[in-house]
């Protein structure tokens, strides 16, 4: 057989055709359990409604409970802590030289799928990602029974960073959830270091609402017994649900407010939203310190870590390109909250460009359940509540105009629906109606349309977002997204 990387990225893929059940209905971490225990490496038996041990001997001590795992979920910035944190670990480790290899497991990817499972900061190689593949894939049934259902694209992907982990030997895993926290393939051990939850919001309703306890109740699904768990600040609603699910866990909640070394500071050049979700994993960080590091060994301050650590850029989230005459400010929010954290960022960051009328333009796509109207609505009310028009509009499909295995979602590449694009151009002239507006098949032809703009005026400042999919293209056919 042959076991290439892109025989592996194919495989892979081939998942993604598979029926996605109901969350309610997933068996959560029960089959997660059996295929990791096909790839041979034990985990113990797992209540899942008590999160608690049962029954286990000392010569089953599991390999994947035997990882040092920081779990985060959340709605928006999940990535951006995961990040951070993996970071400050890495800084940690050379100013005290521990931990020696940091892990981290993220998704969406940008431009491969070998940046979702990554060690000390860097994707894994296809050799690695290869090779730990077909030994997860050719263990594994190829087609479901009663008892066992076969991996789905994004369980493949978990299972494979346990085992890339695990065998690997890293000092410390650090875990994005997929989607909610409760029933998510990530959620399977029972003792990590820490837990967090980011900022939650109104999100994929559909399948963990219908009400916003009901997915913050999803997503403190991660809170363990007597591991701490820490969150971002929340509404009164949703503090609620996570304090309720901590003491049913038997574990303490720390709110975590704005680290007071960040406080009117400019370490990193970080935006609002991002200093919340630096001081978020700076949390983590230290409960990950005292949990392993001797007392004996000089601590750090965050002050120290903070001015040792290079600039985390996580593409596609608040990042800012210079291409030419154009400048690509970048984010993939898809959701109200992190729709108006992106455009108040846009906001602030051409506000400090001495350029006087400056040509404006949002590049915009987004194809799902979510109402594009509403995504619409909210970025031209949160565009006029900070003071910015934006004189060209281009819509855009997410289909990038150039084939290749790394793109964000192969089966997304041809997803293209005219009637969408005219749904936007028609809200959009009600909504704006000094914005010229141009409809593009690709994400190809919506670039070149803005660096036409762009020329044409001397220059310009673009917004683009509405959907990591598109994000992903834009920075691909840049060639940017390392």
């Amino acid at each position: 057989m042959n076991e290439s990387y892109q025989a592996a990225v194919r495989c892979l893929n081939s998942r993604k055709a598979a029926p996605k059940p109901s969350v309610l209905e997933m068996r959560g971490s029960d089959d997660m359990v059996k295929w990791l225990e096909r790839v041979d490496h034990t985990v113990p038996a797992f209540d899942l409604s008590r999160m608690r041990l049962q029954t286990l001997t000392a010569d089953q001590m599991d390999e994947v409970n035997a990882l040092d795992i920081i779990h985060v979920s959340g709605t928006n910035g999940k990535g951006s802590v995961c990040a951070f944190t993996s970071s400050f670990l890495r800084t940690y480790s050379r100013l005290r030289q521990y931990p020696r290899t940091v892990g981290l497991y993220t998704s969406p990817h940008i431009e491969t799928v070998r940046e979702r499972i990554r060690i000390n900061g860097e994707p894994i190689s296809e050799e690695l990602f290869a090779k730990r593949f077909f030994e997860v894939w050719n263990k594994l049934p190829k087609e479901s029974s009663k008892d066992l259902d076969v991996p789905r694209y994004l369980q493949l992907l978990a299972l494979l960073s346990f085992h890339v982990f695990i065998s690997e030997k890293v000092d410390v895993g650090i875990y994005e959830t997929h989607l909610g926290g409760e029933y998510d393939a990530t959620n399977i051990v029972v003792k990590p270091i820490a837990t967090a939850v980011t900022t939650i919001a109104d999100d994929h309703m559909n399948l963990l609402g219908p009400t916003i306890e009901d997915i913050a109740w999803h997503k403190s699904g991660i809170f363990k017994e007597e591991v701490p768990a820490f969150s971002s600040p929340q509404t009164t609603l949703v503090e609620k649900v996570l304090r309720k699910r901590a003491a049913d866990r038997n574990t303490t909640l720390d709110i975590v407010t704005l680290n007071h070394t960040l406080e009117g500071k400019t370490y990193l050049r970080l935006p609002n939203v991002q200093k919340t979700n630096c001081s978020l994993a700076l949390a983590l960080v230290n409960a990950y310190i005292r949990a392993k590091i001797s007392i004996v060994q000089q601590p750090i301050s965050a002050t120290e870590l903070l001015a040792s650590c290079q600039n985390p850029i996580w593409p596609g989230r608040f990042q800012h390109i210079c291409k030419d005459n154009l400048q690509l400010y970048i984010d993939g929010a898809h959701n109200a909250s992190g729709i108006s954290h992106a455009v108040e960022w846009y906001a602030d960051s051409v506000s400090k460009i001495a350029t006087q009328n400056p040509t404006r333009i949002l590049i915009f796509s987004h194809f799902s359940r979510r109402s594009v109207d509403e995504l619409l609505r909210c970025v031209a009310s949160h565009l006029r509540k900070n003071e910015i028009l934006v004189h060209n509009v281009i819509f855009t499909s997410y289909n990038t105009g150039r084939d290749g295995i790394n793109s964000i979602e192969r089966n997304l590449q041809n997803r293209y629906d005219p009637k969408v694009l005219e749904e936007c151009r028609l809200t959009w002239q009600v909504l704006e109606q000094r914005s010229t507006i141009f409809l593009c098949d690709t994400i190809e032809k919506a670039l070149k349309k803005a660096g036409d703009l762009a020329n044409n005026a001397g220059g310009a400042e673009a917004l683009i977002l509405g959907s990591l999919h598109l994000v992903s293209g834009i920075l691909c056919l840049l060639g940017s997204a390392e």
